[in-house]
């Protein structure tokens, strides 16, 4: 009995540290986030000037509504989010609830189209 709880535990530790990893690991696919970036969020922003959105090149780490001669809304300037995984994800799910009163008329329903989207803006949009 005692040798059976010794193996159930090494297997639920097991299965617990992929649970984990998994969590810890993004999920997108930066090849199809650029994919979806050129199709979807062109029409407003590019990478590295500014539109009718602002430029997203390095994007994460910074400060949203700080990029500079852009005229972002006050719920944006006032939100003192910092972009990283998380914070894109609610913002592209539904930036409306996310930050009542911002611009940004868009959003991207599908979890895995945000994943991609979010792994690009992270890893290939960085100079």
């Amino acid at each position: 009995m005692k040798r059976a709880m010794n193996i159930l535990l090494v297997m639920c530790a097991g299965v617990a540290g992929q649970l984990l990893s998994a969590q810890t690991q993004p999920s997108g696919d930066a090849a199809r986030g650029k994919e979806i970036f050129e199709r979807r969020c062109t029409g407003c922003h590019t990478l590295d000037q500014n539109r009718e959105g602002p430029m997203l090149r390095n994007v994460f780490g910074r400060t949203a509504g700080s990029v500079m001669d852009f005229e972002y809304s006050e719920a944006l300037k006032k939100s003192q989010l910092v972009w990283d995984e998380q914070t894109l994800e609610k913002w592209l799910s539904n930036p409306d609830e996310f930050v009542p009163g911002n611009n940004m008329g868009f959003r991207i329903a599908k979890p895995q189209e945000r994943q991609d989207l979010i792994r690009f803006l992270r890893a290939g949009a960085q100079k």
